[in-house]
Parts: structure tokens; C-alpha cells; sequence
């Protein structure tokens, strides 16, 4: 069987993509990327993500409000997020979080949709996605005071944050997903987090259309791009690249059920 991973966090909308998104899927496939989770950040285009999902047999879905843009957009509820788990491919709530680097003045806003966000995950079983951003201290006190509360599942997307956040999640069982930060030469300190972190609790990412790693760093990302972080991260965890692969394929699908599920009986 060839070697295939999955990029668990990309935005496939976003006009980036436009003028060669079914040639950047292919791709993908092509690299052995089967799978992608595209993310809307605005639930207001939750209809452009959805369809995606729908076009492209290797695309799951996922949405929430960045917290970014929380002050920007109407706050959202819990039963609009529960109302989005009708569709067969969606698979998680958020992205949601705490962005205190670009947006510290809506840091309030911030909190009261992630705690929405924590809701929706715990009412519908599905995980939650998380951006944090020089934020740590809330933001490991939010999680923690939620999953003691009523425990959750969570992956801590794109992780680039410190090791006290990270022994935080993954105190509560959560995931700490690897993007191409995490390839960068200079993050050799983010590395040795992720090295100490148990191997069962690893994801790769894109986060494209951004972040792309060496040696495609400065340039569009795109979801193919995925092998290259998970060659990295081989590495930081002392394995081949194809057991390295076989490890996160096997956290995917036990932090992603649905899309798990989806993917056994297609």
C-alpha cells in the first residue's frame, strides 16, 4: 500500500485557490495527501466551504469564527455550529480561539466565542479546532476549566505556542498538530515540544494557504505540501517517514471520527 497522510487543517476556499483548486487537490493526491479538512473561519461562508467538501470526494469540512474576526462577525450560537453537523462530511468545530498578537483589543470577544465553541463541541462529540496566539495563559485555563467541566475532544491546530500550553492539552488528552512552522530551521525549540509530546497525539497540517515549509517557505502553501512537514516530523520522532505517516493517519482518525467513518465506507 503507498504512503498516505492527511492534512488536517487547510482553507480551501480562500481565493488563493481560485483559478486551480481542483489541480491543487490533485496534486495533493498525487503527493499521497488523501484526505484534507478545509476550515471556514467565517460561518457566513460556510455555503463556499460545504460545497468544496461536496466537489472534491477528498475534502472534509470543518467551521467556527476565527477569533481574529470575532469582533467582526455576529456572535455565533451553539445551535448555529450544532445546525452544520447535519452534513455527512463535516467534521469539526472551529477554527476558534485566542488571537492577543494581531487582535488583543477584542481578547473579551475572543473568549466568550471560544467558550460558545467549547460548547458545541461538548454538546455534538465532534473535536474542537484551535488557533492560539500569544495567549497561552487564558487559553490553557479556558480548555481546562471546560474539559473538567464536561470533557471534549481538541486538536491545538497549527502549534507554535509553549511548552506550559502544550503539557496543558495534552494533560486533557488533546492533539498538538504540526504545521511548516515546525519545519522552519529556526524552530528548533518548538521541535523539542513536539518531541517530548506522546507520538498518539500528533497531526500535520498546512494551514495553507499559508506557512509553507522548506523549501517552499516565502511561497502560496497547498495542501501536497504536507509531506514535507511530515518528513520533519519523522524525523523529530526518530522513525521512518512511512511509520511516522502510518502514526498520524492512525491520531487522525481517532480525533476525526466522522471523517474516518466517511473514508471506510466510501
Amino acid at each position: 500500500m503507498p504512503t498516505v497522510i492527511t492534512d488536517s487543517h487547510c482553507h480551501l476556499d480562500f481565493p488563493d485557490f481560485d483559478e486551480e483548486r481542483a489541480d491543487v487537490i490533485a496534486r495533493a493526491q498525487e503527493a499521497g495527501v488523501h484526505r484534507m479538512v478545509s476550515i471556514c473561519t467565517r460561518l457566513r461562508q460556510a455555503d463556499q466551504v460545504r460545497a468544496i467538501a461536496d466537489s472534491y470526494a477528498p475534502v472534509f469540512w470543518a467551521a467556527g469564527t476565527h477569533p481574529m474576526s470575532a469582533a467582526e462577525e455576529p456572535m455565533v450560537s451553539v445551535d448555529d455550529l450544532v445546525a452544520l453537523t447535519d452534513h455527512p462530511k463535516f467534521v469539526g468545530i472551529g477554527e476558534t480561539g485566542l488571537d492577543y498578537h494581531y487582535t488583543a483589543e477584542s481578547a473579551e470577544v475572543q473568549k466568550e466565542s471560544l467558550k460558545v465553541h467549547i460548547a458545541a463541541a461538548q454538546e455534538t462529540g465532534l473535536p474542537l479546532i484551535i488557533h492560539a496566539r500569544a495567549a497561552d495563559e487564558d487559553m490553557a485555563r479556558i480548555l481546562t476549566e471546560g474539559y473538567k467541566a464536561k470533557p471534549y475532544s481538541c486538536v491545538m491546530h497549527c502549534f507554535s505556542s509553549g511548552a506550559d500550553l502544550a503539557r496543558a492539552a495534552l494533560d486533557c488528552g488533546f492533539y498538538l498538530s504540526m504545521s511548516g512552522i515546525s519545519a522552519f530551521p529556526k524552530s528548533k525549540e518548538l521541535r523539542a515540544i513536539f518531541a517530548e509530546a506522546p507520538l498518539e497525539r500528533i497531526l500535520v497540517e498546512t494551514d495553507s494557504p499559508y506557512l509553507a515549509p522548506p523549501p517552499y517557505r516565502g511561497k502560496r502553501n497547498e495542501p501536497g505540501y504536507t509531506v514535507h512537514t511530515a518528513k520533519v516530523g519523522a524525523e523529530v520522532f526518530g522513525l521512518s517517514y512511512e511509520d511516522f505517516a502510518a502514526a498520524t493517519e492512525a491520531n487522525f482518525d481517532r480525533l476525526f471520527s466522522r471523517a474516518a467513518a466517511w473514508s471506510a465506507a466510501a
